[in-house]
């Protein structure tokens, strides 16, 4: 039995049997003999790959002879192929001896062992089975979140500690970038966030007073937009629009910086990337989300008042005092509370997955995306706690 493939020549000569990149194979009683030939090397490794594999699942021989005298040329995914061979079968219990291996071989050998020792192949060829997939890949989840949460615990201590500009320096604040954050996270985001929550509230009204109008009682239109935007969607809205606008810039900011290593240059000089880098931006964001959120609550309203106005004839007159009833202050301390948190949220992750970008665009742009989605998903999940939490306290 034996497997070939030709290896790649720059010249267009038929190459000849000792250029055959292939495994010859002889059984003798409970021994088999496999003797290589050719050029073991990156380029030939593909192509040997399933041959090898094939190698590693049989069972029928009890000792296992690998010849390496013929090989001509072997590089380290030659030598892991091997490798990979031997502790297989040596795994099934079989008695593996290795032969013509030269002192450049023998160190390739041991230098590839221990990533050829890897789990038993699935007979069909997969390592592992559909469901050990599927517990690995939760396994493997469950471990990244792990990692995450540690390091942006050490990213929220070392910003609420000071995060200093400058190791061994006791003055760690640096009022102007906080600002320049402020006016980049907060002030050009309002128009979009204007825009947003008056269509959202518009929307709320309009769906409200159609419904209501069954039963005769439209006024209540300013009840359910006034309770639901200043506890919930005012806020909640504002963190997902955030996380989406500045998180993404977050991450690709410093995600772009840690590809162009200036992050370890920042490091080099004695300066601290948190402090340089996260510490404005989570603060910014702590101050800005709950601006915002204002912002945006006010301009829900009012986008709510001009539908009740036209589309119900409740003016803007009995829009306000209606509303003056229906809320009061824990109404609208209600969504204020949560904005500092939802903000520390934002930053934080979006800090993290920018600290974890590598060296690839295809890397800065899989963490942009991770880093919303995450934030999104986290964002919408806090909120929920808070509305038990709220329930449970009668607030």
């Amino acid at each position: 039995m034996v497997f070939k493939a030709l290896t790649r020549r720059t010249t267009p000569d038929i190459p000849s049997a000792p250029d055959l990149t292939r495994v010859d194979l002889h059984a003798e009683g409970d021994v088999l003999h496999c003797r290589l030939f050719g050029t073991w090397t990156t380029q030939t490794a593909g192509v040997m790959d399933r041959q090898m594999n094939d190698l590693g699942r049989r069972r029928d021989f009890q000792r296992l002879r690998i010849d390496l005298s013929g090989i001509r040329q072997l590089d380290t995914a030659g030598a892991w192929l091997v490798e990979r061979l031997a502790s297989a079968q040596r795994r099934r219990g079989a008695e593996v001896e290795l032969a013509g291996v030269s002192d450049a071989a023998r160190i390739l050998l041991a230098a590839v062992g221990p990533a050829a020792m890897a789990p038993e192949l699935h007979p069909d060829g997969r390592r592992y089975s559909m469901l050990s997939e599927f517990f690995a890949a939760i396994g493997a989840t469950v471990y990244n979140i792990r990692a995450d949460l540690l390091y942006g615990m050490h990213m929220l201590g070392a910003t609420i500690s000071g995060a200093q500009l400058k190791l061994g320096r006791g003055h760690a604040v640096n009022p102007a970038a906080i600002v320049h954050q402020i006016d980049r996270m907060g002030v050009g985001a309002v128009p979009i966030i204007v825009l947003m929550s008056a269509i959202v509230g518009a929307i709320i009204a309009q769906q409200g007073a159609f419904q209501l109008r069954f039963f005769g009682a439209e006024i209540f239109v300013v009840d359910l937009v006034g309770i639901l935007i200043l506890r919930e969607l005012g806020v909640l809205l504002t963190a997902i629009m955030i996380a989406g606008r500045s998180g993404s810039a977050i991450t690709a900011e410093i995600g772009s910086m840690k590809m162009r290593e200036e992050v370890d240059a920042l490091r080099v000089i004695g300066l601290n990337p948190i402090g340089v880098l996260v510490f404005p931006r989570l603060v910014a964001l702590v101050i800005v989300l709950p601006c915002l959120t204002i912002v945006a609550n006010f301009a829900a309203l009012g986008g709510a008042m001009m539908v009740a106005w036209f589309y119900s004839g409740i003016s803007p007159v009995a829009f306000v005092d209606r509303l003056g009833g229906a809320i009061d202050l824990t109404t609208i301390f209600a969504g204020l509370i949560k904005a500092p948190f939802m903000a520390m949220i934002v930053g934080i992750i979006a800090s993290v997955e920018g600290m974890k970008v590598g060296g690839s665009a295809e890397s800065l742009g899989n963490h942009v995306t991770t880093s919303v989605v995450k934030a999104i998903f986290i964002v919408i999940v806090v909120d929920g706690l808070f509305a038990m939490f709220y329930a449970a306290i009668d607030f």
